[in-house]
């Protein structure tokens, strides 16, 4: 029996910093590097990985090179989230690392799901005509040959925050709103931007069914999102939703409900443990699963007014793993 880890972790913002500004890397990698090791990741999704340049050279993933190092992921090919047909983004990549073989990578943003036209209804000035509303950021499916010699389909996410998206003429600052309506209307457009990337999420994993419907899915990242909401379960597909039990075998299953519950949570906002990052598997995998972690021990509350990075240089996100054998 092989066994193999998967791990999804958001590492916050993970870059380098000017000089005289703080944490510096050394001192966030001081930290987040037993984290690394801790996971024993053969498999790893990692969200919100920044770019770094250096002069002559086109834009790479170097902080987390140098996070990986000395850890068994070191030197493992990193697969990215890319500007088209260039660099690795500046801000928030996606990466999937393992020293597995990968066979194919795609990239999508509005690809399976067209940008909305919405008119802004709060905006100063209002807005004369719709306006485009877009994906933010990109899924990432990458395709690995396991061990046994089969596929597994890995699926990055990273969805729209529930920070207001902005509205034109109602922010006064970037924590105080002119009007309750424009805070609603940009919460209304967060969510509409969230929900955009679980449709794009599903329709992929169907599109991914539709070719082999014996196929190993993982979808696994930061979903901002709760388990019971909308978003998710949309990804999920329960038969209690869809009404249909010819469709059983496309139902995702959350193996964070394997984890007790008071444990289940990987952030800790206004004194409340919250489930924002999730690993979902087709059914197929449940002959493999064995169990899943989430590493929150250490988790401090991030919407306190004192835990800034300076003080918490970790991520405020804890990992998840889920363990799998395979003949």
């Amino acid at each position: 029996m092989v066994e193999l880890r998967i791990a999804t972790f958001n590492l916050e913002n993970l870059d380098e910093t000017a000089p005289g500004e703080l944490p510096t890397l050394p001192e966030r990698i001081a930290l987040m590097r037993p984290q690394i090791l801790r996971l024993r990741a053969d498999v790893a999704c990692f969200q919100e990985v920044h770019g770094q340049e250096r002069p002559g050279q086109p834009r790479a993933l170097l902080a987390l090179a140098e996070l990986l190092r000395e850890t068994p992921l070191q030197g493992a090919p990193m697969t990215s989230t890319r500007v088209q047909g260039g660099p690795v983004y500046d801000q928030r990549n996606l990466v999937v690392v393992t020293h597995l073989p990968v066979t194919r990578v795609e990239q999508l943003r509005n690809d399976l799901v067209a940008p909305v036209e919405y008119r802004r209804l709060s905006a100063i000035p209002p807005d004369a005509a719709a306006v485009e509303i877009g994906i933010e950021r990109p899924i990432l499916h990458v395709e690995i040959t396991l061990p046994d010699g089969s596929t597994l389909h890995v699926i990055n996410v990273h969805w729209k925050s529930k920070i207001p998206t902005d509205i034109p003429g109602q922010r006064v600052n970037a924590f105080t709103w002119r009007t309750a309506d424009g805070w609603a209307e940009g919460s209304f457009l967060s969510s509409m931007k969230r929900m955009a990337q679980a449709l794009e999420t599903r329709r992929l994993i169907d599109r991914i069914l539709d070719d082999d419907p014996d196929a190993q899915i993982v979808v696994a990242g930061d979903f901002n999102a709760a388990p019971d909401e909308v978003s998710v379960t949309a990804v999920r597909g329960d038969v209690e939703n869809t009404g249909n039990p010819a469709l059983v075998s496309r139902v995702l299953v959350p193996i964070e409900q394997t984890v007790p519950e008071s444990a289940r949570f990987t952030l800790y906002h206004q004194g409340h443990g919250e489930m924002l990052d999730h690993m979902l598997i087709t059914r197929n995998l449940l002959a493999h699963y064995r169990g899943s972690e989430i590493h929150n021990e250490l988790l401090h509350d991030e919407s306190a007014a004192f835990a800034v990075d300076l003080k918490f240089p970790e991520s405020d996100h804890a990992p998840v793993v889920g363990t799998f054998q395979f003949v």
